[in-house]
């Protein structure tokens, strides 16, 4: 092993710490990921959480003030690129990221609208229209959607509609995902942070026709992703689903709880269901693989 190489492997170990300690759901659902896989996606997550730890608190608890903290976001993004370009950084995170993005694909037509919504995020913020949300959501959620496809797809070649398609789940998962968490911190959000990312919905006073909408439209969009995992690499498809189905289980609880305790309650969903959402979908790729090996391929004919 070269000296990169230990480097290299030592910062995919640092990440993968990072979404060990920031996230049960998708940390649980990327086991089920082959190992390469697996790392490939730590890689982007590690850098997506840290670049939001800038600007929801940690920076702010430290003592930076809003400049500060914008001046730190864009040493980062700009650390990104150089890392991207150069494959290397002293920074463990953005070393293994820029690693990842550069043998699977990930450039600044995916980190460029990621850093945008993240500097949006260190103003106070209140979407009057759909228009500011969904571009909020394109850059904060979708892109990163499309940076996982391009950790499952990476040495394989999709046709073009095909890639269209799966691209469009990817997004349509990474909006759903980020509009449950509004829904989820909706009372945190508006009062710790200033915030007020959906249009229409007091997050003082939701209402349970508001709320409803919302519902209705981000159940939409998992219905969209999940008839696009079955166009996904084999060994991508029982972490995806787990993840969808994870947040789907966090949105049917949402809508089962009453709109005006949602800005005082965090609805979560409780580590049993987890482990058996994330079990459930481990057991269908098990049985698809047990299906598949059981077919027995004609004998072929001798050769006369």
């Amino acid at each position: 092993m070269t000296g990169l190489e230990l480097y290299t492997a030592t910062a995919r170990r640092a990440s993968s710490a990072v979404i060990a300690a920031y996230s049960t759901s998708f940390g649980m659902a990327s086991r089920l990921l082959p190992p390469a896989m697996r790392g490939d996606i730590q890689t982007v997550y590690a850098l997506v959480r840290v670049a939001d730890e800038i600007v929801d608190g940690p920076g702010a608890e430290s003592g930076l003030d809003v400049a500060a903290c914008r001046r730190v976001l864009d040493g980062l993004e700009q650390e990104v690129e150089r890392a991207i370009a150069t494959g290397f950084s002293a920074d463990l995170v953005v070393h293994a990221f820029a690693e990842t993005a550069r043998r699977v694909g990930i450039d600044r037509g995916q980190t460029a609208p990621f850093f945008a919504a993240m500097r949006r995020d260190l103003d106070p913020v209140a979407f009057a229209d759909d228009r500011e949300l969904r571009q909020y959501v394109y850059g904060s959620a979708e892109v990163v959607g499309i940076m996982c496809v391009r950790c499952f797809t990476v040495g394989r070649s999709l046709p073009d509609a095909e890639a269209r398609r799966v691209a469009r789940g990817a997004r349509a998962l990474g909006s759903a995902f980020q509009v449950v968490n509004f829904l989820r911190d909706l009372g945190a959000d508006a009062q710790g942070l200033g915030r007020t990312y959906l249009p229409g919905l007091d997050p003082a006073h939701p209402t349970d026709e508001a709320v409803g909408r919302v519902l209705d439209r981000l159940e939409g969009e998992l219905r969209i992703a999940r008839g696009t995992i079955p166009s996904l690499p084999r060994e991508a498809r029982p972490a995806v689903t787990a993840a969808h189905d994870l947040f789907a289980s966090l949105a049917r609880r949402i809508r089962a709880t009453p709109a005006a305790e949602l800005p005082t309650r965090r609805i979560s969903v409780p580590r049993s269901e987890k482990a058996a959402i994330i079990a459930r979908a481990a057991l269908g790729a098990g049985l698809a693989r047990a299906s598949a090996s059981s077919v027995r391929m004609p004998r072929p004919e001798p050769v006369r």
